[in-house]
């Protein structure tokens, strides 16, 4: 790469640190100084390595700031991240039975009780319980509607 001679000054320096701070990458900032990324460490590895904890240091004074004077955002995120407070987990339990029931198995009347049961546990109410015109023949356990309708 054509590069120029390179002299650091206070100026270069400070620009340095400000990308190392802003988090660009090194190779990102040997190419707009104009120079080989090993020059680049090897005049600028104090701007490089403290650019990023001044920045740090910076928010962070911002951030502790914030959370003193009421931002409660702030404060949470303070407690979690410094003082290493956690959130408490929910412990959730489930105390029926998980199973599968295979429908073909109940009668007509359990298969509307169930129906009824959990329409009436959802607002729903059963309004009629019709055959369904131009419906193939009836299945061994009769087939019809079921016309649910939210309960009033």
């Amino acid at each position: 790469m054509g590069r120029r001679a390179h002299k650091p000054d206070q100026g270069l320096r400070r620009q340095v640190e400000a990308m190392a701070a802003y988090g660009i990458p090194e190779p990102d900032i040997a190419r707009v100084m104009h120079i080989d990324p090993k020059t680049l460490r090897k005049h600028y590895r104090d701007e490089l390595d403290l650019g990023e904890s001044k920045a740090n240091a910076q928010v962070a004074g911002f951030l502790f700031n914030a959370a003193k004077n009421g931002n409660v955002t702030a404060q949470i995120f303070w407690l979690k991240t410094r003082a290493r407070w956690r959130e408490t987990p929910m412990e959730l339990r489930h105390s029926g039975s998980i199973a599968r029931k295979d429908l073909s198995e109940v009668t007509d009347e359990e298969l509307l009780s169930i129906i009824y049961s959990v329409g009436n546990e959802v607002g729903l109410a059963i309004k009629t319980i019709e055959p369904e015109p131009n419906a193939p023949a009836p299945g061994p356990n009769g087939a019809g509607v079921l016309r649910l309708v939210p309960s009033r």
